[in-house]
């Protein structure tokens, strides 16, 4: 039978044999790792490493391959290993050598974990200079990713406070059912403060009441089981209490297998179910689909997340952007304070601002209850006060404040009418049964009268329609196309170092294309 197959010999010797460097085509990505990180001071990361003992793989080298194996989609320290044994992207950039799991894993989890920012700003410095960044415009936002933590391993704040609350209503009872049937010598006329207990005061009245109730004949078993079992349950539970508090740092839950991570609402599954998962909360900051800047949070939503992100931001480049655009979910008066402090132009959108955009677009027709909205009634500046429908002033009675969860002070004035009664129009205007009342954060109201009239500009505009096109893809990029939807590390800072990794290989990846 004839054949027309090319000559197959796997025996047959090579003359002049190719070298690795022949067979990486010139625009593979894996040299563009490799001149990226030659050009990095890697000082820091050097520094990580004893000059005693065994000689170690060199961190330049090892760095390559940690950022090329994110860029690869290959996170497992066992699988890098692999790779660095039979492929032959990797053979070349280690230089044929090959590193063995557990080094991969030390290398990544320990010696980059404190200086990995450094590296990272290095390279977004260098995207600065070949001009493909100005660090000057950013656009913020965030996402919630899970942790690697168990999903059913969660403790709750509210659960404690409640089992607290249950602990000290039982002592009291039995402290007063105990007193009512001791006698005179054993009754304490300063019975303790319950609504403040701690170990000890839980074990001296525990020894108290066992002293009353052992001997008593009037004392039902019920409660003497009960004296009993406060005096070995209650000490050791409270110390579990206060020690998981800690661990909640004012937070409202966080998991048993990773106490760093806060159970968070996830996006809705294929059945539209919500999902509460053990996360953390990852902003970045882009510009030109880049990553300028990351940083991971354990609070359940943006508000409180974007002035750390700048301070980081700030302590990592030593200066600010001119200007940066986010969501509705930033926009609060503390927020917009502080981006005016620091000299940043906000295109921070307020919670209602898409929602009078669509009415002022639609032009739909008012209804009857929308002239009697707060907003819509007329405010004197100058006097302070405001008038209702009715013509009636509105004078300001009082000034009430609120403290955020970060401390932040907010100041609100309340203005009421002087009389409601017999007013045509009181069943349109307000429900309750005394004169009307409005309140007004001036502050705020200020903020949004500003932010209001920069994202209605022309400038406004265009940066409400390119943060949708700058900083979400970036998001769906990393979490879609490389796959990456659940931590694999456990514990903040090892998460960041994951997270800073994607972003790395994300950014060079960008470079590329």
């Amino acid at each position: 039978m004839n054949t027309n197959f090319k000559d197959y010999n796997q025996q047959q010797n090579w003359l002049f044999p190719p070298s690795i460097e022949e067979l990486i085509p010139v625009d593979h990505p894996v040299r563009v790792v490799n001149g990226v990180v030659e050009q990095l001071n890697l000082d820091l990361l050097i520094s990580e490493y004893s000059k005693e003992g065994k000689p170690s793989y060199h961190p330049k080298m090892m760095l390559k391959v940690m950022v090329y194996s994110y860029m690869d989609n290959t996170y497992s320290s066992r699988k890098i290993e692999k790779a660095m044994r039979e492929n032959i992207n990797y053979m070349w950039l280690s230089g044929q050598q090959i590193a063995d799991h557990n080094t991969i894993a030390r290398f990544r989890s320990k010696k980059l974990k404190t200086i990995f920012k450094d590296i990272f700003k290095q390279v977004v410095l260098l995207l600065a200079d070949e001009g493909l960044v100005t660090l000057k415009e950013v656009y913020t936002d965030g996402t919630k990713i899970e942790s690697m933590a168990g999903r059913y391993t969660f403790v709750w704040g509210n659960s404690i406070k409640t089992r607290r609350e249950k602990m000290t209503k039982q002592l009291e009872e039995l402290w007063q059912y105990a007193q009512a049937i001791a006698d005179e010598e054993d009754k304490d006329p300063t019975p303790p403060d319950f609504k403040k207990i701690d170990k000890e005061k839980i074990e001296k009245t525990a020894a108290k009441l066992n002293k009353i109730l052992k001997g008593n004949p009037k004392a039902s078993s019920k409660a003497k089981a009960k004296a009993r079992y406060i005096e070995k349950n209650f000490p050791v539970n409270l110390s579990k209490y206060e020690k998981q508090e800690q661990l909640l740092a004012g937070r409202n839950s966080y998991s048993k297998t990773d106490p760093d991570a806060t159970f968070m609402r996830m996006k809705d599954d294929h059945m539209n179910n919500g999902q509460l998962k053990p996360g953390y909360n990852v902003q970045i900051s882009s510009e030109s689909q880049f990553i300028i800047h990351y940083s991971l949070h354990q609070t359940t939503n943006d508000i409180h997340t974007l002035k750390p992100h700048l301070v980081e931001f700030e302590y990592q480049y030593e200066s600010l952007p001119e200007n940066l655009t986010a969501d509705a979910g930033y926009g609060s008066e503390e927020n917009y304070e502080f981006l005016e402090q620091e000299g940043v132009e906000g295109y921070v959108k307020y919670n209602t601002f898409d929602k009078e955009q669509q009415t002022y677009k639609s032009r739909k027709k008012k209804k009857a209850k929308d002239d009697f909205h707060r907003d819509t009634l007329h405010y004197n500046e100058k006097e302070d006060y405001y008038v209702c429908p009715m013509g009636q002033r509105m004078h300001k009675i009082y000034d009430k404040k609120r403290t955020t969860k970060s401390g932040y002070t907010q100041i609100s004035s309340v203005y009421q009418a002087q009389n409601c009664n017999g007013c045509t129009l009181r069943c349109l205007c307000h429900k309750s049964k005394y004169n009307r009342k409005v309140e007004r954060n001036h502050k705020l109201e200020r903020h949004k009268e500003i932010m209001r009239e920069r994202l209605t500009s022309s400038e406004g505009e265009k940066k409400r329609k390119k943060r949708t096109a700058d900083v979400e893809p970036v998001f769906g990029h990393i979490k879609s196309n490389r796959n990456f939807k659940r931590f694999t590390h456990k514990g903040i800072k090892k998460a960041e170092l994951e997270f800073g990794l994607h972003a790395l290989a994300h950014n060079i990846r960008k470079k590329v294309a």
